[in-house]
């Protein structure tokens, strides 16, 4: 796949989709990590827990448009935060 910048003069980037989908994937991985040494921090306070997990609940809702690429995105995709 060929990425064009919407910026002129911007050189464009080809990438295969295996490769752009293991990015991806990837950056999933590096937030559960994340996720799970934030949360298992022994000097965090709750209330610095509870900030640093909305960055990450964040990021994961950023990244839901690449559900597309996910054969079952219910199960292995990215999912925001939840509302009531």
């Amino acid at each position: 796949m060929v990425l064009k910048p919407g910026k002129e003069g911007t050189q464009d980037k080809a990438i295969t989709i295996e490769s752009f989908f293991h990015k991806i994937v990837m950056i999933r991985d590096r937030l559960r990590v994340l996720e799970q040494r934030i949360n298992s921090h022994a000097a965090l306070s709750d209330d610095e827990k509870v900030q640093m997990q909305q960055y990450i609940t964040q990021c994961y809702g950023s990244l839901t448009s690449f559900n597309i690429l996910f054969a079952e995105p219910k199960e292995e995709g990215f999912s925001g935060q939840k509302t009531d």
